[in-house]
């Protein structure tokens, strides 16, 4: 177990799997993987902060971190580099805020769905959250329709609430209860 693995299942952020991944605690080492996405301006465009300019901003953010925040990188199963991750920051007791990022290069494959859909077991049955939620931009359609194939319902509009490098920006939320979870039909 590597040492940013040691440290986050520390942290409780442990170590799990889906059939095609392979989610660890993020670190430092996956700035240099994880960087072209958060320099990408089109990715980056609904995000809360402008792209990153250079891999040292990467680095420090990474280094940085946030106590209130769990962060999971997202690598292929049988590789060692980053291609996103999924972080997760704790609101209130059992209910938790959930965010993600994938690599361009790896959209259309379901890999974003795998990864999230791993994390929110873990929350539900594992840690015994009650609820999950997300706030994406209302222009973020791609961001939306991956909520809602998760089984995420639209819970309201909140006008101009963000400040952004790209202006003031509503929010869209988005939540899921355990039940929600727990009931739907599974895929085959």
């Amino acid at each position: 177990m590597a040492i940013a693995e040691r440290e986050g299942a520390a942290r409780g952020t442990p170590t799990l799997t889906s059939p095609r991944l392979r989610l660890r605690p993020r670190g430092v080492e996956d700035a240099e993987a994880l960087f072209p996405s958060l320099a990408d301006p089109a990715l980056m465009r609904w995000w809360s902060h402008p792209p990153h300019e250079t891999i040292d901003q990467t680095r420090a953010s990474f280094g940085r971190g946030d106590p209130a925040w769990r962060v999971w990188a997202i690598l292929p199963a049988t590789e060692d580099a980053a291609i996103g991750y999924v972080a997760v920051g704790e609101r209130r007791a059992k209910v938790s805020e959930i965010g993600y990022l994938l690599a361009r290069s790896h959209w259309g494959q379901g890999l974003a769905e795998e990864a999230i859909a791993t994390v929110i077991e873990h929350l539900f049955l594992v840690e015994g959250q009650r609820r999950v939620f997300a706030d994406t931009d209302p222009d973020n359609v791609y961001s939306r329709r991956l909520l809602e194939r998760l089984g995420f319902r639209l819970e309201g509009v909140l006008r101009a609430e963000w400040e952004t490098h790209i202006g003031i920006r509503d929010t869209t939320l988005y939540g899921l209860l355990k039940e929600d979870w727990t009931c739907r039909p599974r895929r085959t």
